[in-house]
């Protein structure tokens, strides 16, 4: 046991370069992740979100309901600064309709277990971070179908209720069983030595889903074009300056600036791949662009932690 969670602290330390270790050796190996897709990839997020139920106790919601006016910042900037900012891309860029699509979809997915962990490594609010990203998970069923049925207007037909229960099952029931094995048997001390393994199997996991997406689309990276990755590319970072500059407007300490700079820029990608392949099927393109911020999510946010930390590094000298 204590091998396995020297493992899992190694790999919650070394996330980003696992991850980008992982997408580049399933881009020349391809078969080596093939086998994650479809009903695989749902049930290995179903088990990320599993893992994040079973780190919350009574504790973390007590800080939540302490904390209402930040997560409440938070839940909004989160729903809606992605959305906006995808929304703005797809008519400023004239982008396809398909490839609009895509990025609308992430957009309004929520944020990913990856960015409590680069929160961590960074030494941004974890509290804020999970706070942040146990509610949008909690609220992503009803939010995220309504959010592109709105923004996709009558160009794409969107399955409002079938994306419900998608997300209702892959996020918030997975969280749901966390929370209640993490109730009942928390206290016991078995479990609690189990659980110090769990942030190492959640970044397995999310390098299974990374290599899972290239090993599927990875062919489709290079042919896609410049303007879908210039698009990526602007969303994702609008996300974090944005979410720094309303933490900066909202006079949030430095920890929660970093915190809610990730949790806007991050989102859960994973997630949206899967949606795609499962609820736009006439539109490959969507599958791809949700495909490929998967990977750059992944490694945009793990050069941000690092960026975040040679600041402090600095900072901490110069005092």
């Amino acid at each position: 046991m204590k091998t396995l969670q020297a493992i899992s602290s190694f790999l919650s330390r070394k996330t980003s370069l696992f991850i980008i270790a992982i997408a580049i050796l399933t881009f020349f190996f391809r078969d080596l992740f093939v086998w994650v897709r479809n009903d695989t990839q749902t049930v290995i997020l179903g088990f990320i979100m599993l893992t994040m139920g079973m780190t919350l106790t009574t504790n973390d919601f007590k800080i939540l309901a302490s904390r209402p006016v930040d997560i409440l910042i938070g839940t909004i900037a989160q729903f809606s600064v992605m959305p906006l900012i995808a929304y703005t891309l797809v008519h400023v860029l004239n982008l396809p309709v398909a490839i609009g699509t895509g990025l609308l979809l992430v957009g309004c997915c929520p944020g990913g277990v990856s960015s409590n962990i680069m929160s961590f490594l960074c030494k941004g609010d974890v509290a804020f971070s999970v706070g942040m990203t146990s509610v949008n998970t909690l609220l992503a069923p009803i939010v995220t179908p309504l959010l592109m049925l709105w923004l996709t207007g009558e160009n794409v037909d969107v399955d409002g209720f079938g994306m419900f229960k998608s997300i209702l099952i892959v996020t918030l029931i997975p969280v749901a069983v966390g929370v209640f094995i993490n109730h009942y048997f928390g206290q016991k001390k078995g479990f609690e030595e189990t659980k110090k393994i769990m942030p190492g199997l959640s970044v397995i996991c999310l390098a299974c889903i990374v290599g899972g997406v290239v090993s599927q689309h990875g062919d489709s990276f290079l042919k896609s074009g410049l303007l879908i990755f210039f698009a990526i590319f602007c969303h994702n970072t609008l996300g974090y300056i944005l979410g720094y500059t309303l933490g900066t407007i909202m006079r949030f300490n430095d920890a929660k600036r970093k915190t809610i700079s990730i949790e806007v820029g991050m989102q859960n990608a994973g997630l949206a791949t899967n949606l795609a392949s499962k609820h736009f099927p006439a539109f490959p393109e969507v599958a791809i662009v949700s495909a490929i911020c998967c990977v750059w999510h992944s490694i945009t946010g793990t050069i941000l932690a690092n960026l975040f930390i040679i600041i402090n590094k600095k900072k901490e000298n110069n005092d």
